[in-house]
């Protein structure tokens, strides 16, 4: 599976529901909008490490879309510079947040290019046996969370693709809300906070 040119595929697709938020400075909004004790800066390979670990355990990173204990992931493949899996989670639907979809991401770290990609599926046969099908509240959807800027000044970036044959603007507009908060993402701060051992007190 190419992740990359799937996700890029619907991306470019007559019809697909698209959002792609603005890139975030981070060690900005932590030095403006927070007391860290003690002080930290992130470096890209900090910001990395966060995405590694928000990938492999979605129930600890983003606690407030996942159902708790509803996460499950299965064992990595590694080839070269990626490392790929499929995880399974209880998911609060973007423009419907009170219910909860099953969801089936198939999963494409790329380590050297610090590129996380997350392939929607609707069915998935785990190696025990098992199947999973993805709930149908909301359209399938992939995405991509990466780290850019520089070493010293990393940027969380990230963006989204549903898969729509035609555009719903209240998909898109569940994402306003991410736009202006003045905040970091809450899985930045569960890393800082259960990672790095920093305590946190927003401004």
């Amino acid at each position: 599976m190419d992740h990359e040119a799937i996700i890029t595929q619907a991306w470019d697709a007559p019809g697909s529901t698209t959002a792609k938020l603005t890139p975030v400075r981070v060690n900005e909004v932590l030095c403006e909008r927070y007391e860290v004790t003690p002080p930290f800066q992130y470096t890209g390979t900090d910001l990395w490490d966060m995405e590694k670990r928000k990938a492999a355990a979605p129930g600890v990173y983003i606690p407030t879309v996942v159902k708790p204990g509803s996460a499950e992931k299965f064992p990595s493949v590694h080839n070269g510079q990626f490392e790929d899996f499929t995880r399974v989670s209880e998911q609060r639907r973007w423009a419907d947040p009170d219910n909860y979809d099953l969801i089936i991401e198939h999963v494409r770290l790329d380590h050297e290019s610090r590129r996380a990609f997350f392939v929607g599926a609707e069915r998935f046969e785990a190696p025990d046996g098992r199947v999973f099908t993805a709930g149908t509240g909301q359209p399938i959807f992939h995405v991509e969370h990466s780290v850019g800027g520089s070493e010293e000044d990393p940027l969380n970036m990230w963006r989204i693709v549903f898969l729509t044959e035609q555009e719903q603007p209240e998909l898109a507009a569940a994402f306003t809300g991410y736009e202006n908060d003045p905040y970091l993402r809450v899985f930045i701060e569960v890393h800082l906070e259960k990672q790095l051992r920093r305590k946190l007190v927003r401004r």
